[in-house]
């Protein structure tokens, strides 16, 4: 059967063991870099496909530099780490993949990232449907402004800028809606709570820029490349502004969790006709079908994961 387990200090334990003192400094203050992984299950390969680890851990790395974390792995160590952990697992479905480096030291009243040690733990969890809804998803324009880079960098996932998008988030379910879509001081559109966004306008797919304090998303890279690729569209990366997504074709999410997730609505405008545009559509079908390994063209975008036995 499956089993719960988790890679903490050293050594794969079971999960319910890796537990830390409330006086660690990363649970006061969010100072943890982080990253979520997909890995999807293959029930013809009877394997788990972890998706793009490789790239997901050298931007943890980056991370860590980051936030001054000194923690004792390179790129491919974690990956070794991460397909050990997933086979002994032994989930025979999707799962999310959570791999977090954080300030152990058990110090408060310490804001000196320099003098504090630091830790790695990895751990394993089932995972389905990131956002409850079917088909086109409805959003909102949210009243928190996106961090900007010379506040925390958005670049990278540092724990405690994440209390920005649940804000936006939260606000955005209370009200009725799937999503927020946040906006930088300056009016422009940045991304959703948890994902890039993407924009269809005549044929041509336009996304914001990084500088535009988004997550630099391995899987807006993906769906990048599968435009280009896959459909021979035109990627335009450049400052949108709010009013514009309410008269585009199409407009869609796209993150680790909510794979390419199309928007209907915004502010209670539609966009388009509603519904999942042909663009959106085209991406989010090839994309699901690359995500699993059955597309000899991307085998290189996928870990396969043999499950150990039962």
């Amino acid at each position: 059967m499956p089993e719960a387990l988790a890679f903490f200090r050293g050594n794969v334990v079971p999960l319910a063991d890796a537990k830390v003192n409330v006086m660690t400094h990363a649970m006061h203050y969010g100072t943890a870099v982080f990253e979520g992984i997909r890995g999807n299950w293959n029930e013809d390969h009877g394997k788990i496909m972890i998706f793009r680890m490789r790239e997901h851990y050298v931007r943890f790395l980056q991370g860590c530099r980051m936030m001054m974390l000194d923690i004792p792995y390179s790129a491919d160590d974690l990956c070794e780490i991460t397909t050990d952990l997933v086979a002994k697992c032994g989930y025979r479905e999707d799962l999310y993949i959570r791999p977090l480096a954080y300030k152990s030291a058990e110090r408060v009243a310490n804001l000196k990232l320099h003098e504090l040690a630091s830790d790695f733990t990895l751990i394993v969890n089932p995972f389905g449907a990131y956002i409850d809804a079917e088909g086109a998803i409805r959003c909102c324009t949210s009243s928190w402004r996106r961090i900007d880079d010379t506040i925390i960098p958005p670049r990278v996932k540092i724990s405690g800028h994440y209390v920005n998008s649940i804000l936006a988030k939260t606000e955005a379910v209370l009200a009725g809606f799937d999503e927020a879509i946040m906006l930088t001081q300056d009016g422009n559109v940045s991304e959703g709570s948890g994902e890039n966004l993407f924009m269809v306008s005549n044929g041509v797919v336009h996304t914001p820029p990084v500088a535009d304090n988004n997550l630099v998303g391995i899987t807006r890279d993906s769906a990048i490349t599968l435009a280009k690729r896959e459909l021979g569209l035109d990627i335009v990366e450049r400052n949108i502004r709010r009013s514009e997504l309410y008269l585009a074709d199409e407009v869609f999410l796209t993150g680790t969790a909510a794979h390419v997730t199309p928007v209907g609505e915004l502010d209670s405008r539609p966009i388009g006709e509603g519904g999942i545009g042909p663009v959106t559509r085209q991406i989010m079908d090839k994309y699901l079908d690359v995500i699993r390994g059955n597309d000899p063209d991307y085998a290189d975008w996928c870990t396969a994961v043999p499950l150990e036995s039962w």
